[in-house]
């Protein structure tokens, strides 16, 4: 058996991840959900003195608005859209029929209905922050959290198809955008210390598709845009990704027209936090019983 598929079945023997029969589909257990409430705690602790605002968007977004975005143009695997039947009453017969005989698609006539799985928390918070006008002088700094899908399934726990990501954005100028993202890859380090878990930093790239994907990818490690921190979890040789941090030049600002008091275009980075992740690295490092986890660990998370 391999690392990985044990690893998952010593989570669902435990309790901790429900399997519902799609690979990367879990239900979460009560502690799962408690070690996830507990670190958010500590990252509202890190970062609760500078003054974001909190928004919480539900785990779907605007189909509009993710089409601008351009995340078909770069990541049309992962994507997830929401479809409904649209039919009259013998469109509901023959959908009938066609779930009896179990031989045909039912879902082959749905339609595209306006919303779109979130593929990442941050992708919402753009046209709404440009709906509001110009950005202040010195900048805005939003907190978010959302479930997201991305299209992967997988026997590897830590790479499911919904999960939640939790997300500081910071826009305004180059300079302020990167001392942002700095500050969070310093404080990142020393929040995974405070539990106990071994991290590495690393320049990473986005899994962009394509043979075009391939130039995105270089052009985004050679510019240093998107570091990770990593923990390992499934594999020691290839840890997973647990944080990341990403300054996205000012793109999602001449997308979205975000501009600063002075008319320039404003700059955006952010750092993601993957919470179902980080509990996994937890539970993978310090065991499956809480009540067994180092007491440094247990005063950082419980006080």
């Amino acid at each position: 058996m391999d690392m990985q598929t044990s690893f998952l079945d010593r989570l669902f023997d435990a309790g901790l991840l429900i399997d519902t029969g799609v690979d990367g589909l879990y239900g979460r257990s009560g502690q799962f959900e408690e070690v996830i409430a507990a670190f958010e705690r500590l990252i509202d602790k890190v970062g609760g003195g500078d003054g974001a605002e909190a928004m919480r968007f539900p785990p779907g977004m605007n189909r509009a608005f993710f089409e601008q975005s351009g995340y078909m143009k770069s990541f049309p695997q992962l994507a997830g859209t929401v479809h409904s039947f649209c039919g009259g009453e013998l469109d509901h017969m023959s959908l009938l029929k066609c779930m009896e005989v179990g031989e045909e698609d039912w879902t082959k006539d749905q339609k595209a209905t306006d919303i779109v799985l979130t593929p990442a928390a941050c992708y919402p918070l753009y046209p709404t922050v440009a709906r509001r006008g110009k950005l202040p002088a010195g900048g805005a700094l939003f907190d978010l959290q959302s479930y997201c899908f991305r299209h992967e399934p997988s026997k590897d726990p830590a790479r499911q198809q919904l999960f939640r990501m939790r997300e500081y954005i910071c826009m305004g100028t180059e300079q302020h955008v990167t001392d942002f993202r700095q500050s969070w890859m310093d404080r990142g380090v020393e929040m995974m210390k405070a539990v106990g878990l071994d991290v590495t930093i690393d320049v990473a790239n986005d899994p962009f598709f394509g043979r075009a994907g391939k130039m995105m990818v270089n052009n985004q490690r050679d510019q240093n845009l998107k570091f990770e921190l990593l923990i390992p979890i499934t594999s020691p040789s290839n840890p997973t990704a647990c944080m990341s941090f990403n300054y996205h030049q000012d793109s999602f600002g001449l997308k979205w027209g975000l501009n600063l008091e002075d008319g320039s275009v404003a700059h955006t980075a952010c750092v993601g936090f993957g919470l179902e992740r980080i509990a996994l690295a937890l539970f993978h490092t310090h065991g499956l019983d809480v009540k067994d986890w180092p007491e440094s660990v247990r005063a950082t998370l419980w006080g």
